[in-house]
Order: C-alpha cells, then sequence, then structure tokens
C-alpha cells in the first residue's frame, strides 16, 4: 500500500519520485507490480505530467520499467541482469576496498571494527539465519564505501547499484543468505582494511561477492 500524501496543491515530481522510491525499496510496491499514471495523479492530486517525470527518473535508476504502449510497472530483475549488477559491484567494491585500507584513519577503523561487532552480535542470536543485509550507516558494504574517500564510487554504490540490489533481493525474497559465512568473510575483510593491505582487501571483497552471486544463482 501507498504511503499517503495529504498535501492539498499536489505534490512535485521529486516528492513522488520520494514516496515511489521509498515505497519499492521497502517492498509496499512489488517487482511487477503496475504503476498506473492516472491512479498515481489522482493520488497525488496531480496532472499526469508530473508523474510521467517522476516515474521516467525512477527507470533511470534502474527501479521502474517503462514500456511504450503498455506503462510503468516495479522492474523485475532478469538473471542477465542480476549477473551484470554483481559483475560491476564487484568491481567497484573491490576498488572500495582496496582504497578503504590506503585510506582509513583511526576513527575509520574504530566505525567498522564498531559495525561488524555488532553484526556479529545480532548473528549470535540467529546463528543458522542469513546475515540480515542493513541500510545507510548500519551496512558495511556502504561503510567501505565511504571509508574509500572517492566520491565517485560512493555515488555509484550507494545511490545508484544498491537500491537495484535492494529490489532484487525484495524479488526474490525465499531466498536464503549465507549467514555465518558472510559475516566471516566481512571480517577477514575488515582485517585486511584495518592492517593497509590494499591487495588483500580487495581479493577478499572479491571473492566476497562471487561467492555470494553463486549463492544466489544455486537458489534461483
Amino acid at each position: 500500500m501507498l504511503t499517503k500524501h495529504d498535501n492539498r496543491h499536489g505534490a512535485s515530481s521529486q516528492q513522488i519520485v520520494d514516496n515511489l522510491y521509498k515505497n519499492i525499496l521497502c517492498g509496499a510496491l512489488k517487482p511487477g507490480e503496475r504503476l498506473a499514471e492516472v491512479a498515481l495523479a489522482e493520488q497525488f492530486k496531480v496532472s499526469r505530467g508530473p508523474v510521467r517525470e517522476a516515474l521516467r527518473h525512477l527507470a533511470s535508476m534502474g527501479l521502474v520499467t517503462v514500456t511504450p504502449n503498455v506503462g510503468a510497472s516495479v522492474r523485475v530483475i532478469t538473471q542477465n541482469e542480476a549477473r551484470d549488477l554483481y559483475e560491476f559491484r564487484t568491481a567497484l567494491e573491490s576498488e572500495a576496498a582496496f582504497l578503504a585500507a590506503q585510506r582509513i584513519d583511526d576513527l575509520g577503523k574504530e566505525r567498522i571494527a564498531r559495525l561488524v561487532a555488532a553484526h556479529a552480535d545480532t548473528m549470535s542470536l540467529h546463528p543458522v539465519g542469513a546475515y540480515a543485509p542493513q541500510h545507510g550507516d548500519s551496512d558495511f558494504h556502504s561503510l567501505v564505501a565511504h571509508l574509500s574517500g572517492n566520491a565517485l564510487l560512493i555515488k555509484a554504490l550507494t545511490q545508484e547499484l544498491y537500491p537495484q540490489l535492494v529490489l532484487l533481493r525484495r524479488q526474490h525474497q525465499n531466498v536464503q543468505g549465507r549467514g555465518q559465512v558472510a559475516l566471516v568473510e566481512h571480517q577477514r575483510i575488515t582485517e585486511a582494511i584495518q592492517t593497509g593491505d590494499a591487495e588483500l582487501a580487495a581479493l577478499l571483497m572479491r571473492r566476497h561477492l562471487q561467492f555470494s552471486w553463486q549463492a544466489l544463482v544455486s537458489q534461483l
């Protein structure tokens, strides 16, 4: 169910983007669900122009599919598209880990150690469960991206790639995570970053994401 919007004068295109973005990533709008312009225009009290603009923006982010003469819907990611996302992610995140190991300071070392320790505590409560993906500052991969200190890498990963990966997880909610195995891999990457071993950090991140992809494919 969509989040309500009570602006009597109608929503702006950006407000529509923000609303749909949140509802897609939280799972309120599911992969394949139709996004009818007329219904959205009525909901947000606007003409179809701002809705169409918002849908085009979300399509450029990889979250919506717009089909001529059919309309818009929440994107369904094919296996080939998922593979492309993971290959792109592996290339960017291995470089992010490399740069993080070169540039990390004492505060960064404390942040990543505290984060991984918190994840270990969470996993200890559910030792046979999946490694639950986190969001924002609580996400291991987002933190590594920020520790890279490269603004273009950070933008490409956190703003362009990660939302699509969240959508992919929403699409395959029955796929089980790797739990303790993923946690151990994160811990090893963390150690390499903290000790400044850039080559090892990049290698471990690459292997971690390749294993993650193999586990996903085996269950699709």
